[in-house]
């Protein structure tokens, strides 16, 4: 029986892709944003990590698919609802990890070296280690840091170390909330996901990890802001402002965690809740003002 695009197109996880914007985190604040060589460079990494990271979640979907029937929400994933089989979930998986592949090396080997590490790093975390506590969501943070990194290689600029430091406690938030999710979710719909390592947590654990996490992240967005090569960078130190938009984000996300037993993904809430949304918005349009109101300013 032939594969419908729309289930393959659901087994892709587009809406995943959001997180490969972090690509472009680099490519803001090295002030390289409207230089047009440097953007669609940038926009081919993007596009690489979002086949890549696809191609990574099919691999996944067929080595969790017989625990993913007894998760209340990802039994209707395609593969675990048996609407694509393994063998076209392999070919999926290797078109795509070809594609990702193909437009990398049109790109610099730092950014091929990175995007392999990221690949091979999920294979482990697929095949074994995301059952090991604690490494799994250190696995998922690195793969958002990863996508840091390979911003920065693919234009060739150097990133702040506290750039990355900031992005490393974001990406375990962002794990740990959906750790924390799987919990609410087991409890609520009293269904076992047959996630094994979600047997050593609890939500009060979780919920400290998180606070620690969003700790972190202010202070190292703060600390980000005010750092001497940052102020040097940009010529101004306005950039601390941007972080009460980086504290109401925080808090309005761990208003929504504890108000909404959300499901295992945390990313929906950045793309899902207006309020989210516009100080995202507000957020990243302050920065882009801040950073490049020389140019802003000729042009104007």
């Amino acid at each position: 029986m032939p594969v419908s695009v729309k289930h393959l197109l659901t087994l892709l996880r587009p809406r995943q892709w959001v997180k490969n914007l972090f690509l472009f985190a680099p490519l803001i604040f090295s002030k390289h944003l409207f230089e047009e060589n440097s953007f669609l460079t940038a926009l081919a990494g993007f596009f690489s990590f979002c086949f890549l990271s696809s191609g990574v979640y099919v691999v996944n979907d067929i080595f969790d698919r017989e625990a993913d029937k007894s998760h209340p929400i990802k039994r209707n994933r395609p593969i675990a609802a048996g609407l694509v089989p393994v063998g076209s979930g392999i070919a999926v998986a290797a078109i795509l990890i070809l594609l990702a592949a193909a437009i990398a090396s049109f790109l610099n080997s730092s950014f091929q070296r990175t995007a392999g590490l990221y690949l091979l790093l999920n294979l482990s975390y697929s095949m074994r280690l995301k059952h090991v506590i604690l490494l799994d969501v250190f696995i998922i943070a690195a793969g958002f840091m990863l996508r840091v990194l390979a911003g920065a290689f693919v234009i060739e600029v150097e990133v702040s170390h506290w750039l990355v430091l900031c992005t490393l406690f974001v990406s375990l938030f962002l794990a740990l909330s959906k750790r924390r999710g799987e919990l609410l979710l087991e409890r609520v719909t009293g269904e076992v996901s047959g996630r094994e390592v979600l047997k050593e947590y609890d939500t009060a654990f979780a919920d400290q990890m998180i606070t620690i996490s969003a700790s972190g992240m202010a202070i190292s967005y703060a600390l980000y802001t005010v750092a001497e090569r940052t102020v040097t960078m940009f010529k101004t130190e306005n950039l601390i402002f941007t972080t009460v938009f980086v504290l109401f984000g925080i808090f309005r996300y761990l208003y929504l965690l504890k108000k909404k037993s959300t499901e295992d993904n945390p990313t929906l809430i950045l793309v899902t809740d207006p309020v989210m949304m516009i100080n995202i918005a507000a957020w990243f349009l302050a920065c882009v003002a801040i950073i490049y109101s020389t140019e802003l300013q000729t042009w104007f």
